[in-house]
């Protein structure tokens, strides 16, 4: 099945506008502090939100109306002493990058990427991995968030089993999943990676909003 055409929005970046797919609006936000861009489903919404203002059409924490209240006192609220990881590719495979994120203050500790031929759940682990190096190297306690039980059940497993074939393109990719693999083996860590529970507390701040 053919994928549903995108929109997107870029209301502050080189040249803002209405971009049909994410190369072309990507180009427009790369390098831009603060950029302000989401995707639509339908040009008309996109036309509606470039004329409207970016704060209107922000990315909320809409998942959380999915649990009663009760359900979400069962999760409690999340350790804000931790970092939330996340990727995101365009495509699959497609454009891939991934980044680390002071859970609280959405201050980004690391970003990599882009990344050509990579996939999503290939970034995830990447971004778990990355996130342990980084808090060991830094001599730090915080816990790790992830929302991907499968880039999770990998590190567990010190083996991305990723069925997507390597390439001359994605090669430097490769080297990177190796470079991790190895770095798990190699290391020994105490920090706990904990899902983070979307439908109790909205996306993870790690997200990279173009869902």
């Amino acid at each position: 099945m053919a994928k549903k055409p995108k929109f997107y929005v870029v209301w502050k970046g080189k040249r803002p506008g209405i971009y049909q797919n994410w190369d072309d609006c990507q180009a427009q936000i790369k390098g831009v502090k603060g950029a302000q861009y989401k995707s639509f489903s339908t040009f008309q919404e996109a036309k509606k939100a470039f004329n409207g203002n970016y704060s209107d059409y922000k990315r909320k924490k809409s998942n959380t109306s999915e649990l009663s209240l009760e359900e979400k006192l069962k999760y409690g609220e999340p350790n804000h002493h931790s970092i939330a990881v996340d990727a995101a590719s365009s495509g699959n495979p497609g454009i891939m990058e991934y980044q680390g994120v002071d859970t609280q203050t959405k201050k980004t500790l690391f970003k990599q990427g882009p990344f050509q031929e990579g996939t999503n759940n290939v970034g995830e682990f990447l971004a778990i991995v990355h996130g342990l190096a980084f808090l060991k190297q830094n001599g730090s306690d915080r816990v790790i968030y992830s929302d991907s039980r499968t880039a999770m059940s990998w590190v567990r497993k010190k083996k991305c089993n990723t069925k997507l074939e390597q390439t001359a393109v994605n090669r430097p990719l490769f080297e990177l999943i190796h470079r991790a693999e190895t770095w798990l083996k190699n290391n020994s860590y105490n920090t706990p990676v904990v899902k983070w529970e979307t439908k109790a507390w909205g996306e993870i701040p790690a997200d990279f909003g173009r869902k």
